[in-house]
């Protein structure tokens, strides 16, 4: 067989190799390679710090944990003990407590600043780089800030303003029955920026036509907002919805910092009771219950969230 025959055999077979996958051919494994090698890096670092780690806590929820003396295995007793614990349920309904408020919150303030500070003009853009401020801030100087502001005494900064209207002192994070509440109104402070970027890169993304439509059909602001802003920004909501909920299942430092859990319990956490468990109370293995189990109702939660987006979607 001459070189001429081989050649036409050769583009003979790929063509028909075409005809058969209904597509171009397929690349060379190296080059299919290729984009791996490049996240190879990013990947094993996910996976030595936070595969690993987290697969390493579901292990020792299943053990008595005993440094130098060798782990006990205790079975599912680490997980018996988070139904029969006063301490955790009270923990939780905290959590709940600041996840719904504090992620509504930063929502409903994220989205009504994303409204005002939407558009390409160049005061605009200042104003919402000054507004995003708060998150570049790390969240224990935050704490710290908020702390000195809301000082219990008639010198702290925010009392000395409402002493001004009769008003105050008030306790703020010293009283159990306001610092939870504080520690929200901080979080929503901190949080409503980066909500509001997320909003206002929705915000552009929604057809101009549908507002000039609304406009000649003699729609006033507020039907535009219901009727083309609110149902356009859906996927854009379900995000910044799902990000809220794990970060507000997670919450942990602004209360450490600020309250430090109490007083008397009353803005403590689940990861605030847990880390107590862990570096206070010597328990590793009933800390790493309580951390397996909280991944396990956040992907949960998560999960049915945008199963539930999916199906309105459909």
């Amino acid at each position: 067989m001459t070189a001429e025959t081989q050649s036409t055999v050769a583009a003979d077979s790929v063509l028909s190799g075409r005809r058969r996958t209904g597509g171009p051919p397929a690349k060379p494994f190296w080059r299919r390679l290729g984009p791996w090698l490049y996240l190879a890096p990013l990947l094993v670092f996910i996976g030595v710090f936070k595969v690993w780690p987290t697969i390493w806590g579901v292990y020792l929820s299943f053990f008595h944990v005993r440094p130098y003396l060798g782990n006990q295995y205790v079975g599912t007793a680490n997980y018996s003990k988070l139904f029969s614990d006063p301490d955790l349920r009270s923990a939780v309904v905290h959590t709940l407590f600041d996840a719904v408020f504090a992620v509504s919150g930063s929502i409903f303030v994220g989205f009504w600043l994303a409204v005002l500070l939407q558009g390409p003009a160049r005061h605009i853009r200042i104003l919402r780089t000054a507004v995003f401020l708060p998150t570049v801030i790390a969240m224990v100087a935050a704490a710290e800030l908020w702390t000195t502001l809301l000082y219990p005494s008639p010198y702290g900064s925010v009392n000395s303003l409402l002493g001004k209207v009769g008003i105050g002192p008030e306790p703020f994070f010293s009283s159990p029955h306001s610092a939870l509440a504080s520690v929200i109104l901080m979080q929503i402070w901190k949080n409503a920026p980066y909500d509001m970027v997320i909003f206002v890169a929705g915000l552009a993304s929604v057809d101009r036509e549908m507002y000039e439509a609304c406009h000649l059909d003699g729609a006033n602001w507020w039907q535009r907002l219901r009727f083309v802003t609110l149902p356009s920004l859906r996927p854009i909501t379900t995000i910044v919805l799902v990000l809220g909920i794990i970060r507000g299942l997670r919450v942990f430092t602004e209360i450490w910092v600020s309250t430090n859990g109490g007083p008397a319990g009353s803005s403590e956490s689940v990861v605030t009771f847990l880390y107590r468990q862990f570096s206070q109370n010597n328990d590793t293995g009933y800390a790493a219950a309580i951390g397996t189990a909280l991944l396990v109702v956040t992907m949960l939660l998560t999960c049915l969230m945008l199963l539930w987006r999916r199906r309105r979607d459909i």
